[in-house]
């Protein structure tokens, strides 16, 4: 209730329980759960998150996915359109690898799961990590608690990584 209060009166800003809301707090609650992630690889804990989104061209959250990274992170990303972050780059993304699929239907679902100490969390989301998406807009990312809901959503994800007919890896080929 307190998002569509908002939508209709926006003259006031909220903060929000459960929801991830841009641009208030959503780039803030995902560098969070990033930063947790790197806490655990730095303390020898399994650490590790998949994201999938259809662009990922924000420099600061590129910056941060390159410090998890760099921090022993495993971080596997399914990117539909634009990825300006370059995984599979010794001592900076060498933790990271990514994927593009494209088909001939637009699809649009954004996911992200933080492993979270063993716990997994999840969310779905409607924005991309864009700087227009994270700053200027009104978009929600919202937790997923359902386990049943989340292994529908893990089995998407690992459906889509393995891929092997529309999948593009996506590297820093150099020739």
């Amino acid at each position: 209730r307190g998002l569509f209060s908002f939508l209709r009166n926006n003259y006031k800003v909220k903060t929000y329980k459960n929801l991830l809301v841009s641009p208030f707090s959503m780039r803030e609650r995902w560098a969070d759960l990033i930063e947790q992630e790197i806490d655990h690889a730095r303390a020898g804990e399994d650490a590790w998150m998949m994201l999938k989104l259809n662009s990922l061209v924000d420099r600061k959250m590129i910056d941060l996915l390159y410090q998890a990274s760099q921090a022993g992170v495993k971080i596997k990303l399914i990117i539909r359109g634009i990825c300006a972050l370059i995984p599979g780059v010794p001592d900076m993304s060498e933790n990271i690898e990514a994927i593009s699929i494209v088909d001939k239907y637009l699809e649009h679902s954004r996911i992200f799961v933080f492993c979270n100490g063993g716990k997994p969390k999840y969310f779905i989301s409607s924005a991309d990590w864009m700087t227009r998406n994270l700053d200027h807009r009104v978009e929600v990312a919202c937790p997923i608690y359902s386990k049943a809901v989340q292994r529908e959503l893990q089995i998407h994800l690992d459906i889509q990584w393995r891929d092997n007919v529309k999948a593009r890896i996506l590297n820093d080929i150099q020739d």
